[in-house]
């Protein structure tokens, strides 16, 4: 971000004007939208505009005298450098010596001070806000206020809702129909002692309706609500997003509209009995809005049903899956003859991939912004390169490249470390460590309805033995050309209770990161599906859905097992049974070597 020092300056005394007004000690901005979005649409990018970090982890925080900014480890360096010359503090989270938000704005009050703190309401997650409202009550008897926008006041230029327009997403790669979807969630709903719900997170209403749109970075979603009663359905959308299609796609199946702005009017005027309200993803604004409806408070049935892939979409990963592995073999295949010419660097890497998975069919989108991290760039676990970090490849030591693309009939996420030329043994040992847990997960059979907790330590096992660890989570769900990021089950050490069940997708990426030296780890998507039904009950296993070779280069061979091998010979020969058909001679002769039994 290259926002100057004096426009940082100038857009903080502005700020402080209208805290004067407002009587408020400090202003808080958090990184999140209305929606609790993974990408934030550029109208709520409050936290960026007023500090100048362009990170997408992090809270900014600025009192009547000073201002500080917290975020993670991922971007210590990147802030570091953006926040230099302005007035913002560093403030690096996790860190021991770091003051919560809460401590350091009761440190920073003065005496003659307000005691009153502001934040958007709309666009801080209900428990996040009740926890910033109990901690600052409970240090300095600090009150927070919900109820101003202030960016709208001092923001002169402030982007609006996205304009853009909605697209259908055709049955053909959607597989059920809105109005069976609408029926199975009001199923739900009834189970669950509600007669309507508030559906606020933006993946869940384009899955729901079975629309597109192109408002957020790298997730096809619109900028939307939507009220499900027993009767009717409300979509709240601004007007300017329909096309003629649309709205009658919509009006054909009974789905009322309404402008985006008029959400808080409609809950308070809604003729329900009970409303379901989801506390984990609903905005404190509207979590606490009441009307005439008594709140049911749990969390929403929706990315439960959406995380189990109907036939149609379990064929669209499969079909998908087979064109981002074309796109990804030529990518390596030019990799390998480019990188001792000298002239390509992590960027130009992420360039020839998007470019290559671009001349795919069905290709829309990158599904996130590509990390590609040379060596030390690597031990940085969510590292993106940027103009000033690029570094040159050089015919030595190790990539990592974790990337995906977005096509109509599915995602992709897959992770490769790449070994560009001579290593050390010990990146040759961190590497077969990974692998070991890599292919121990995909080859795992586990009972049906395990939580992703109790699979998570099959991955780690072989690198605890070492005293090796990662600290990021193994596994995520993967949308239907949707998020890329998709709940409710996760592979992680953190409990998480929901049940891995048969059609859901879920990657496996364990990693080990060391400092300053190099990065490993290795990612494929899978699907689950069924295994076995025995006396005990249902068993399921792990289909590989991800095409493309590992690379066997830095395999210390006599640390994997009889079985480790088998599992990866066996996924190498399915790899290229099925991407050959696909490719010219000397891409299969490449793919060919690169498949080899070990």
């Amino acid at each position: 971000m290259n926002t100057s020092n004096q426009t940082i300056a100038s857009r903080l005394a502005a700020l402080r004007d209208e805290m004067r007004r407002e009587r408020l000690s400090a202003f808080i901005f958090p990184s999140s939208d209305p929606h609790n979005s993974e990408y934030v649409p550029s109208r709520w990018e409050g936290r960026k505009w007023i500090s100048g970090f362009d990170g997408s982890a992090g809270t900014a925080v600025v009192t009547m005298h000073s201002a500080a900014l917290w975020t993670d480890s991922r971007y210590f360096l990147a802030a570091e450098e953006q926040l230099s010359g302005t007035e913002f503090l560093l403030m690096r989270e996790r860190v021991d010596s770091t003051p919560s938000i809460p401590e350091w704005i009761a440190r920073e009050l003065r005496a003659d001070d307000p005691t009153e703190v502001g934040v958007d309401g709309m666009c801080l997650p209900l428990a996040e806000a009740e926890s910033l409202k109990a901690d600052l009550k409970r240090i300095s008897g600090i009150t927070v206020r919900t109820n101003l926008d202030i960016l709208d006041r001092i923001w002169t230029d402030r982007p609006l809702v996205p304009p853009n327009h909605i697209e259908l997403h055709p049955l053909e790669y959607a597989g059920e129909t809105v109005t069976d979807k609408l029926s199975r969630i009001r199923h739900e709903l009834l189970r669950l002692g509600a007669g309507g719900m508030l559906m606020t997170q933006l993946d869940d209403i384009a899955w729901t309706l079975n629309l597109r749109g192109t408002d957020v970075h790298c997730t096809p979603v619109f900028v939307a609500w939507l009220i499900i009663a027993e009767e009717k359905a409300v979509l709240f959308v601004k007007d300017e997003k329909l096309t003629p299609e649309v709205t009658g796609y919509l009006r054909s199946n009974g789905i009322d509209v309404d402008d985006y702005d008029n959400i808080i009017s409609a809950l308070n005027s809604y003729d329900g009995y009970t409303l379901l309200v989801d506390p984990s993803t609903t905005n404190y604004t509207l979590a606490q809005l009441r009307g005439n409806f008594h709140v049911v408070s749990a969390p929403s049935p929706v990315p439960a049903m959406k995380a189990v892939k109907n036939k149609v979409e379990r064929d669209g990963f499969r079909h998908a899956m087979l064109r981002d592995g074309v796109a990804m073999v030529r990518f390596l295949k030019w990799l390998e003859d480019a990188v001792p010419m000298g002239s390509e660097t992590e960027l130009s890497a992420c360039s020839m991939l998007r470019q290559l998975r671009s001349e795919q069919p069905l290709f829309r989108d990158i599904s996130f912004d590509t990390i590609a991290g040379y060596e030390q760039h690597g031990a940085i676990v969510h590292y993106e390169p940027t103009p000033e970090s690029d570094a040159a490849l050089k015919p030595e030591g190790f990539l990592l490249l974790d990337s995906g693309a977005q096509y109509l009939d599915g995602t992709t996420d897959i992770t490769r470390t790449i070994q560009l030329g001579p290593v050390s043994d010990l990146h040759r040992r961190v590497y077969t460590l990974v692998l070991k847990g890599h292919l121990s997960l995909q080859n795992l059979c586990f009972p049906r309805g395990a939580s992703g907790t109790q699979l998570d330590a099959v991955a780690r096992t072989a690198m605890w033995r070492e005293g090796m660890n990662f600290m990021h989570g193994t596994g995520h769900g993967v949308g239907s050309y949707l998020s890329v990021h998709e709940g409710p089950h996760q592979i992680r050490q953190e409990y998480r209770p929901a049940p891995m069940l048969e059609g859901m997708t879920v990657t496996d990426e364990p990693g080990l990161y060391l400092a300053g030296k190099f990065g490993v780890r290795i990612e494929n998507t899978l699907l689950t599906v069924p295994y076995v039904t025995t006396e005990f009950g249902r068993f399921l296993r792990f289909e590989p859905l991800t095409l493309c070779p590992i690379d066997t280069r830095p395999i210390i061979v006599d640390m994997l097992t009889t079985e480790e091998r088998a599992v990866l010979n066996s996924y190498h020969q399915m790899v290229y049974e099925r991407l050959a058909p696909l490719l010219d001679s000397d891409e299969r002769v490449w793919l060919a070597e690169k498949t080899m039994s070990v």
